[in-house]
């Protein structure tokens, strides 16, 4: 089977790994809370062991996981991070040559690994001047006999735009109409906190959901994430990872648990750094004519346009003179946009934005834009 480009790795993961390691002094790239430290984790080392009883699921952490999703322990499929959850859940329901509806603007990799199935991948667009929200009817007008799957992420990746029940039901519903799934990834669902609605799977059979510890609560060095299935497709999956995972590592597993356990600190953690975030980069945006939408009232990231000018232009500027770093739209089949994470520490994200100021006030400059160019 011929694949694209895409298929064998993912653009914007390689950019990503490589610009961390090209480290900048204001990186608002990171679309999520910074990590917990270990120190912060009420852990001891009596707690941790390196191997245990971990074969289709350590249950301790199988039964943490089910009570903070609210459903059976036999729905739930452990999974190294969501990105790993995604492939899995797709592999598990797609066959090269099905169709799959994915979302435009999207994250990357999950278009990759659909690419790396052998999908025939079809688009259904999140329109930016409606707010990134979905229509259905859009999704209607790309659904055929030969969709197996439609997929999307609630918060929207990269622009923290929240899909309402309502729509999500109704999406539902086409896709049991074509005898289709529905996967969305809520990844970063968990930064709406006490608003955060039942997670998608509770709507139906239709409904594959993938998460993790990593977005809203800054766990990635954990790598806990999750799939919630029904209890046939569930086995099936766990079956799958045999070839991927096999036994995952133990120390990860018991940390899990214990976040979990710790989960109204860490949260509140989090909560407390995205509610004095989230302002600074609604006033930036709001205080900036020449980029359009973008504000955000959840999530981690927001996904500005550039009404005029070269976004590329202004990220290298942003980089290589202000020691700045926001993630080029073109990672997400949105040249004209850039994503912003304000995830970060506070100092990080005013000093950052301060700079990025400084780009867009330079790329007015045609000297400046000489000077990017030469």
């Amino acid at each position: 089977m011929k694949h694209d480009s895409r298929a064998m790795g993912s653009p914007y993961m390689e950019w990503a790994k490589a610009s961390s390691q090209t480290a900048v002094r204001y990186s608002l790239t990171n679309s999520g809370v910074f990590s917990l430290t270990l120190k912060e984790l009420d852990v001891s080392l009596d707690d941790l062991e390196l191997s245990g009883p971990s074969y289709y699921g350590y249950p301790p952490l199988e039964r943490a996981l089910a009570a903070y999703c609210s459903v059976d322990e036999d729905c739930v499929v452990a999974a190294t991070g969501t990105s790993m959850a995604n492939y899995l859940a797709m592999a598990a329901v797609i066959e090269a040559g099905d169709e799959v509806l994915i979302e435009q603007p999207a994250y990357d990799p999950i278009l990759c690994a659909a690419s790396h199935l052998g999908a025939v991948i079809r688009r259904f667009p999140r329109h930016a001047d409606n707010g990134f929200r979905i229509d259905p009817e859009d999704i209607a007008r790309v659904l055929t006999p030969r969709t197996r799957l439609i997929v999307l992420t609630n918060l929207h990746n990269p622009s923290s735009a929240f899909t309402t029940t309502e729509t999500l039901v109704a999406i539902g519903e086409l896709a049991r109409g074509a005898g289709a799934r529905v996967l969305v990834d809520e990844v970063y669902l968990p930064t709406l906190f006490e608003r955060t609605p039942p997670s998608a799977f509770h709507l139906g059979r239709q409904f594959l959901i993938t998460n993790s510890l990593t977005k809203a609560y800054g766990l990635s060095g954990l790598r806990c994430g999750w799939i919630l299935a029904e209890p046939e497709l569930a086995r099936r999956i766990w079956l799958l990872n045999d070839l991927f995972g096999v036994i995952p590592a133990h120390p990860a597993e018991r940390l899990s648990c214990l976040a979990l356990a710790q989960m109204q600190r860490i949260a509140g953690r989090a909560r407390a750094l995205l509610e004095a975030n989230r302002p600074l980069a609604n006033e930036f945006l709001a205080a900036r004519p020449e980029l359009a939408g973008g504000r955000v009232e959840a999530g981690t990231v927001c996904f500005p346009r550039l009404l005029n000018g070269d976004v590329q232009a202004l990220c290298e500027l942003a980089r290589t003179r202000y020691e700045t770093a926001v993630v080029p739209g073109s990672f997400f089949d949105a040249p004209q946009h850039f994503r912003i994470g304000f995830g970060c520490s506070t100092e990080t994200l005013r000093g950052g934005l301060e700079r990025l100021a400084a780009a867009l006030d330079d790329l007015r400059s045609p000297a400046s834009n000489n000077a990017v160019n030469s």
